[in-house]
C-alpha cells in the first residue's frame, strides 16, 4: 500500500487505464483520422496510401475532398440534421418519463428502492436486438396495439406506427431510459431532505421547493444522464433500421452504408470524424463550466 501510495505508484494506478484508452480509443482514432484524409480507391485496403515517394523522399498526401464532399453533399447534412433532431427528442422524452422515475425512487424506503432500481435494470437481461424486435411486432398493422385499439373501438382502421418517426422514437427513449435514470438517481439520493423541510417551514409550496431548490442540485445529474442518452441516439443504427423510415437515413445507417456496401473508407472516416467532433466540443465545454463552477464555490 505505501509502494501505491508513492508518486511512482500513483502513476504506476493512473498509467494503466490511460494506456488502456490510449489502445482502444486514441490509436483507432488516429488511424481513422489518417484514412479521412486519403483517397477510394479500388484495392485492399480500399484507400490510398497518406505517403508517396518522390525523389528518394516520402511525402505527404493529404487531400480534404472528403471534407469538403461533406459539406457540399445535402444527403450527408439531411442525415446528420435528422440525426441530431431524433436524439434531441428522445432526450427530452427520456427527461420528463426519467426525472419522476428517479426522483419516486430516490425518495422511496431503502427495500422499494432496492426492488424499483432492479426493475429499471430489468430489460438490460434481454438481448437489446430481441428487445427493439418486439416493438415490431407491437407497433406493426396487425400488431397487439393496433388489435387490441379495433378490439375496443377506438379506432375502425389500423394506425401506421411502424417505419415512421414515432416508431424511432419509442425504440430510443424505450431503449436509453435507463441511462436517464440513473444518472438523475444517484444525483437526487444525495439531496439533504432538511433543505425542503425548512423551505416548507419558511412557507414555500411543493412546486417553489421543487423548482428553486431540488431542480437545481439536479443539474448536473440531468447533463449526465442527457450526454448518456444523446451520444448514443445521435449515431443509433438498429433501431432506425428497423423501426424506422426508409426515405430517411440517420448519420450511422449512412456511415455503415459507406464503409460496407460503397466501400468509401476515407469519406466513411471523414463522416466520423465530423460526427466525433460536433459530440466532443460540447462535452469538453459543459466539463469547463462545471470546473468553472466548482471552483467559484469553493
Amino acid at each position: 500500500m505505501r509502494r501505491l501510495g508513492s508518486p511512482a505508484g500513483r502513476r504506476l494506478v493512473a498509467g494503466i487505464p490511460l494506456a488502456w484508452l490510449a489502445v482502444l480509443f486514441l490509436a483507432p482514432f488516429l488511424i481513422v483520422l489518417k484514412i479521412s484524409f486519403s483517397q477510394m480507391r479500388l484495392a485492399v485496403p480500399p484507400y490510398a496510401p497518406l505517403f508517396g515517394w518522390r525523389h528518394g523522399l516520402p511525402v505527404p498526401e493529404l487531400h480534404l475532398s472528403n471534407y469538403a464532399f461533406l459539406l457540399t453533399d445535402p444527403l450527408y447534412a439531411s442525415a446528420l440534421l435528422y440525426s441530431l433532431k431524433v436524439a434531441a427528442v428522445s432526450t427530452c422524452v427520456c427527461l420528463l418519463l426519467g426525472y419522476p422515475m428517479a426522483y419516486a425512487i430516490a425518495r422511496s424506503s431503502p427495500s422499494r428502492r432496492t426492488v424499483l432500481l432492479m426493475l429499471v435494470m430489468l430489460p438490460f437481461w434481454t438481448s437489446f436486438l430481441l428487445r427493439v424486435y418486439a416493438w415490431i411486432g407491437l407497433l406493426q398493422n396487425d400488431g397487439i396495439i393496433n388489435n387490441a385499439l379495433l378490439y375496443l373501438g377506438v379506432i375502425h382502421r389500423p394506425l401506421v406506427m411502424l417505419q415512421t418517426d414515432f416508431s424511432v422514437y419509442i425504440g430510443i427513449v424505450y431503449s436509453y431510459l435507463p441511462f436517464m435514470v440513473l444518472p438523475l438517481y444517484a444525483n437526487l439520493e444525495k439531496h439533504d431532505p432538511a433543505l425542503l423541510e425548512a423551505a416548507a417551514d419558511l412557507g414555500a409550496r411543493p412546486v417553489a421547493r421543487f423548482l428553486r431548490i431540488t431542480l437545481p442540485q439536479s443539474v448536473h445529474g440531468i447533463a449526465a444522464g442527457a450526454l448518456l442518452v444523446f451520444i448514443p441516439a445521435i449515431g443509433e443504427y438498429v433501431i432506425p433500421s428497423l423501426l424506422g423510415r426508409t426515405d430517411q437515413l440517420m448519420i450511422g445507417r449512412v456511415l455503415s452504408d459507406e464503409f460496407f456496401e460503397n466501400r468509401d473508407w476515407p469519406l466513411a472516416s471523414a463522416v466520423a470524424i465530423v460526427m466525433l467532433l460536433l459530440l466532443v466540443v460540447p462535452i469538453t465545454l459543459l466539463q469547463r463550466s462545471e470546473r468553472r463552477e466548482m471552483e467559484a464555490r469553493g
